[in-house]
């Protein structure tokens, strides 16, 4: 087996993959139709309205995590909403939660992650859902935003490249596989320029697809982008920007506190790589899309499928075949 089938392999049996896994069987059973207004698939929904497009998100947390780092699971719970409604074009308007916790003091510590999240990103906490007398803690937060030019996860095409960006002044909270480039050095002011970044792109119409590095790490966030825009890629592990002495085992698996996949037309990409290395975060072009129906990857001159999509991933795409269109 060489090194490529490994991490190949080890990225389909993470953890992380398979959560994602999960919501294939969630899409069928609620008949969600991507073919309608508000399509599934992206990292937040799009409600279009009158006066524009309001972006709606929302995420949950393990409960091993919210139990074993409190405090970070409420940063979390308002920092990777704003992460999906940054990689959406948008900017966040405010935040609810709902909240489970075995007594106040509990609760205490996930309420101050949420506080002071909230205070540093700069977008307030509205309202939510209170249990202080749960047997464990629990935790999902939402956020709502709103977006002049949405970017989604299904118009990555055949040939676009594909870029990587995170930021990679942080470290590990061990033992969670979170990159925490959030909490240490960074001020507010840099924490919401960071993000602003990606609505300006947006607007500047240099991002065709894009979606937040989730817990599937940077391949499986690239496949859940590639399996809605009916698109394969390969993608060069070699070129994904990563910490220095962080190993390649160690970083595929990885949750970046500040991360995206983005698809780009090729005439595009200094633009958005200047954009990103104007502000010291890493960006690379790590590889591109293609028309087959794979996910590959390749490392150290080797090459491996990590998924077919024959296959569903995540049960999104618009129809279980490969855009062919240029």
């Amino acid at each position: 087996m060489s090194e490529a089938e490994r991490l190949a392999r080890l990225i389909r049996d993470s953890r992380g993959v398979a959560h994602k896994c999960d919501i294939a069987p969630v899409v069928a059973r609620l008949r969600m139709d991507a073919h309608g207004d508000a399509a599934v698939g992206d990292d937040t929904a799009v409600i279009r309205h009158a006066d524009g497009n309001l972006l709606f998100a929302i995420e949950g947390f393990v409960a091993d995590f919210v139990a074993g780092d409190p405090w970070f699971a409420g940063y979390c719970g308002v920092m990777v909403n704003l992460s999906d409604v940054a990689a959406m074009g948008g900017r966040a308007i405010a935040v609810v939660d709902a909240l489970w916790s075995a007594g106040e003091a509990q609760a205490a510590e996930i309420l101050g992650g949420m506080r002071d999240a909230a205070t540093r990103y700069g977008v307030p906490v509205v309202g939510g859902h209170s249990n202080l007398k749960a047997d464990s803690p629990q935790l999902a937060v939402a956020v709502l935003g709103e977006a002049d030019h949405p970017v989604t996860s299904f118009d990555a095409r055949p040939g676009d490249a594909l870029i990587v960006v995170t930021d990679l002044r942080g470290r590990f909270r061990d033992p969670f596989p979170w990159w925490d480039a959030s909490t240490g050095t960074a001020d507010a002011g840099r924490l919401r320029g960071d993000l602003a970044l990606l609505p300006m792109l947006a607007g500047r119409n240099l991002l065709r697809a894009g979606k937040d590095i989730s817990m599937a790490g940077v391949v499986g966030t690239a496949m859940m982008l590639a399996e809605t825009s009916l698109v394969g890629f390969a993608i060069d592990l070699d070129c994904v920007p990563r910490p220095d002495g962080v190993t390649l085992e160690r970083w595929l698996t990885a949750f970046p506190s500040f991360g995206f996949v983005l698809a780009v037309a090729p005439a595009d990409t200094t633009d958005v790589l200047t954009a990103f290395a104007a502000r010291d975060i890493a960006a690379a072009v790590a590889g591109h899309f293609t028309a087959d129906a794979r996910a590959v990857i390749g490392h150290a001159g080797a090459t491996a499928t990590v998924w077919d999509f024959a296959q569903p991933f995540i049960g999104c795409a618009p129809m279980q075949e490969v855009r062919t269109d240029a």
